[in-house]
């Protein structure tokens, strides 16, 4: 199964994300939990993309493709903004009072929680970020 979708970097967008997530986990027969695990982790990371990727007012395009050979799902979410690696950010301490902690960072520690691997590379002017869940 490959299936991919390009969305603008909006926030009213990520409605596609969530259909394009749940189209995908219905034909896998994941189950309700890690459904709602994966929207999780991709509103997330799309979310930095959308807020953080380009300059404010720029409208651009953002790739979100997903494949499985039936025993892992892979995400690979593509951008042309700024280059940023999350995997490379410092753990977010979880252990501090949220009203304490910084802002920032629980996206990236929960997308490094849920999902089995997480890499990053810098191709083409481009952010891909790659994200896979290994199927029970």
């Amino acid at each position: 199964m490959r299936k991919e979708i390009q969305i603008h970097n909006r926030i009213d967008e990520l409605q596609q994300v969530a259909a394009f997530t749940e189209g995908i986990a219905e034909e896998l027969g994941l189950g309700f939990e890690l459904t709602m695990n994966l929207n999780l982790v991709l509103e997330e990371m799309v979310s930095n993309v959308i807020f953080y990727a380009y300059p404010e007012g720029t409208d651009a395009t953002i790739g979100l493709m997903a494949s499985s050979d039936g025993q892992s799902l892979t995400f690979e979410l593509s951008d042309h903004g700024r280059p940023f690696d999350p995997t490379t950010c410092a753990e977010a301490n979880v252990d501090i009072n949220p009203a304490e902690r910084q802002i920032g960072g629980m996206g990236i520690y929960i997308t490094k929680h849920i999902m089995d691997e997480v890499t990053y590379r810098r191709e083409n002017n481009q952010n891909i970020l790659i994200m896979r869940k290994l199927l029970k």
